[in-house]
C-alpha cells in the first residue's frame, strides 16, 4: 500500500482517479511526512485512542492516524474522494469512512458507539472558511472531547491564542480559550501542500479544559455580549452593547454594569479579559433575574 506521505504517491493517486481540486471545499493536501508525524505527536495519539478525523482528503493523515490509534473515523464531505479513500485505506481494518458534512454528523452518537462515551481526540486539516463553525460546533455541543489538533491558516491559529489589546484578539480567541488551552505546535509553509496555498499554515492543539477557567451563570449571554462587543470593535463597549441585536441593553444599564466592575466608561471590548466578560454576564443575568423576580 502506497505511503501517501511521499508526494509522488499522492500525485499518482490523484492522476489515476483524475481528481480535480474543489475550490469550494478549500482542498490542500499535506505531503510532508515530518509535518504528519508532528501532528500525530502533538495530538498525543496512542493505541487506546479513538480519533475523529475531519476532512481526510485522500487519506494521507488517516494512514498515519490508523498506525498510531486503536480506531479512526474519517468524515469526508466530497463524494469524489470516497472511492479514493476506499482504495488508499483498504489495508486498515481500524478505519471507518463516513461520507457526510461534519456539521450534520451526530458526533455524540459516534462517540457513544465507538468509544463508549469516553473523550475522543479530533484531528483535522481544515479549510479557512469552515474552521470556526466546526470548532465551535464541537465545543458548544459538549461532546466528550480530549483535544482538537488542527491545521489552519497561521493567522487563524494566532487569533485563537492571543490575549486582550492585540489586533487579532476577538470573539474566536475568547470562545476557544473558554473551552480549551490553545498551543501552536508547528508552523507549516505552503510548500508542504498540493496545491500550494497562498498563505502559511499552523498546527494548533486545543486541549479541552476539565472545567471552564471562569464561572459564568449564563454561557449564552456571555457569548452574546462578546459578539456584540466585537461586531463593532471600533466603538466603545457601551455603544457596541447598546446597538447589539438581541441584548436589549440601554446606555444607562451598560454604563452601570461597567461602573460596578470598576471599568472606565470609554473602554472598548478588545481590552476586556475573559474573566471581565464573565463578570459582566453574571452582573447582567443577576439583574434580569432580579427584575423578573420582582
Amino acid at each position: 500500500m502506497a505511503d501517501l506521505g511521499n508526494p509522488q504517491n499522492t500525485i499518482d493517486v490523484l492522476r489515476r482517479h483524475q481528481f480535480t481540486f474543489q475550490k469550494k471545499f478549500g482542498q490542500n493536501f499535506l505531503i510532508d511526512p515530518r509535518v504528519l508525524e508532528k501532528i500525530i505527536r502533538a495530538a498525543q495519539v496512542g493505541r487506546d485512542d479513538f480519533v475523529l478525523e475531519i476532512g481526510p482528503g485522500i487519506g494521507t493523515m488517516t494512514q498515519y492516524l490508523a498506525e498510531a490509534a486503536r480506531e479512526v473515523a474519517a468524515v469526508e464531505i466530497d463524494d469524489k474522494l470516497i472511492p479514493i479513500l476506499e482504495e488508499t485505506l483498504k489495508g486498515y481494518d481500524n478505519v471507518t469512512i463516513i461520507h457526510g458534512d461534519i456539521l450534520k454528523v451526530d458526533v455524540e452518537k459516534l462517540v457513544q458507539e465507538k468509544n463508549q462515551g469516553r473523550p475522543v481526540k479530533v484531528v483535522a486539516n481544515l479549510p479557512y472558511y469552515i474552521t470556526t463553525p466546526i470548532i465551535m460546533g464541537l465545543f458548544e455541543s459538549h461532546v466528550p472531547l480530549d483535544s482538537i489538533t488542527i491545521m489552519v491558516q497561521k493567522e487563524v491559529a494566532d487569533r485563537m491564542r492571543v490575549g486582550p489589546g492585540t489586533k487579532d484578539y476577538g470573539a474566536l480567541s475568547l470562545a476557544v480559550q473558554y473551552y480549551a488551552r490553545p498551543e501552536i505546535v508547528a508552523n507549516v509553509p505552503p510548500n508542504c501542500f498540493i496545491p500550494r496555498p497562498a498563505v502559511g499554515s499552523a498546527v494548533i492543539r486545543l486541549t479541552r479544559h476539565e472545567a471552564p477557567p471562569v464561572q459564568v451563570q449564563d454561557e449564552q449571554l456571555m457569548f452574546r455580549l462578546i459578539r456584540g462587543a466585537f461586531n463593532q470593535r471600533r466603538k466603545t463597549l457601551v455603544n457596541a452593547l447598546r446597538n447589539a441585536p438581541g441584548l436589549g441593553l440601554s446606555r444607562e444599564e451598560a454604563e452601570a454594569a461597567l461602573d460596578r466592575l470598576g471599568l472606565p466608561l470609554n473602554i472598548r471590548g478588545e481590552a476586556l479579559t475573559l474573566e471581565q466578560f464573565a463578570g459582566l454576564a453574571n452582573l447582567l443575568s443577576a439583574k434580569s433575574e432580579g427584575n423578573t423576580g420582582g
